[in-house]
């Protein structure tokens, strides 16, 4: 196992998240111990470290990992701010009273940290990982505890309430079944929710089947489907915050999908904000539907020969 693997196993062990456990935050750490692909990690040491002269740098002659230099801003905010949560690191330890912008502004590995780092791939370094996270606790779970406090409330038409995990794509879907379906699928009743945490928050697989969407692909499902039963249209619901809207492709691969469904398919892009939509019109899909949820009770239809309804196969 090279050294860089190692920083991943340590990181893992210290109770860094999933997200700082990849090779730039692999690099950030050995570059603040100051451990090469040759050196033990009994040789690790706290020194003040930059970004840029510091740890980048360190990742370039010692590793030959090359970053462009806005790489820089990635490694501040996405591993060593965690870093300092997580409490490996400490931010500016040798200038305590360093203004935030000042260019000596620097990190280094902190001394509990480095204690329990420098008895890695030996037998006592089981024993000394679990002493820290004990002591500081796994940022890992406190991240877990604080996505699980506010939780969204969604109120179904029958009066069941869920609860989704906090964020923008939560609120939206929120909005969707709240704002949406009382305007454009009225009395539609709800056969699939998603969650950012838990894919499949709410499925009604009976009903599914009934209408032919194969079960065993429910986590190829948009994050809301509906089914106007009077109509007889099934609505494919795609929130766009972060993942893309109701593109080419993204159709083409539901139609496969649903192409044994007697129902009459209509496909939404539901946005936050005008903003969010503006980002992605190129992307949308021709005979969809576009909904904002800043906007609720009006729609967008790109193109085609009728206004709202299902697209033609």
């Amino acid at each position: 196992m090279d050294r860089v693997q190692q920083a991943r196993l340590i990181l893992k062990d210290l109770g860094l998240p999933a997200s700082q456990q990849n090779e730039i935050s692999a690099l950030t750490l050995l570059a603040l111990c100051g451990v090469g692909p040759k050196d033990p990690w009994r040789s690790a040491k706290r020194e003040a470290r930059t970004v840029t002269k510091g740890v980048m740098s360190f990742m370039q002659e010692i590793y030959g990992k090359t970053y462009a230099p806005n790489t820089r801003e990635t490694v501040r905010r996405q591993v060593l701010h965690q870093f300092v949560q997580a409490r490996i690191v400490d931010y500016n330890p040798f200038e305590l009273d360093l203004p935030t912008n000042s260019p000596r502004a620097h990190y280094a590995i902190a001394k509990d940290a480095l204690t329990a780092i420098r008895k890695f791939d030996t037998p006592e370094w089981a024993a000394a990982a679990k002493r820290f996270v004990k002591k500081y606790n796994s940022l890992s779970d406190l991240y877990e505890r604080r996505r699980e406090r506010p939780l969204v409330p969604v109120r179904l038409p029958g009066g069941r309430t869920l609860d989704l995990s906090p964020g923008q794509h939560n609120e939206v879907q929120r909005a969707v079944i709240e704002h949406f379906a009382p305007r454009f699928a009225p009395g539609a009743k709800l056969l699939y929710l998603g969650d950012t945490a838990k894919k499949n928050l709410f499925l009604d697989t009976a009903g599914l089947a009934a209408l032919g969407v194969p079960i065993t692909d429910h986590d190829k499902l948009p994050d809301v489907v509906l089914y106007d039963e009077r109509r007889r249209w099934l609505f494919l619901i795609e929130v766009v915050t972060s993942h893309g809207p109701m593109s080419p492709k993204r159709v083409f691969e539901l139609e496969k999908m649903l192409e044994g469904s007697p129902a009459g398919c209509v496909y939404v892009s539901a946005f936050p904000d005008m903003a969010e939509f503006r980002r992605h019109t190129r992307e949308i899909a021709w005979e969809t539907e576009v909904w904002i949820a800043e906007l609720p009770d009006h729609m967008i239809h790109y193109n085609g020969d009728k206004f709202f309804g299902p697209r033609k196969r």
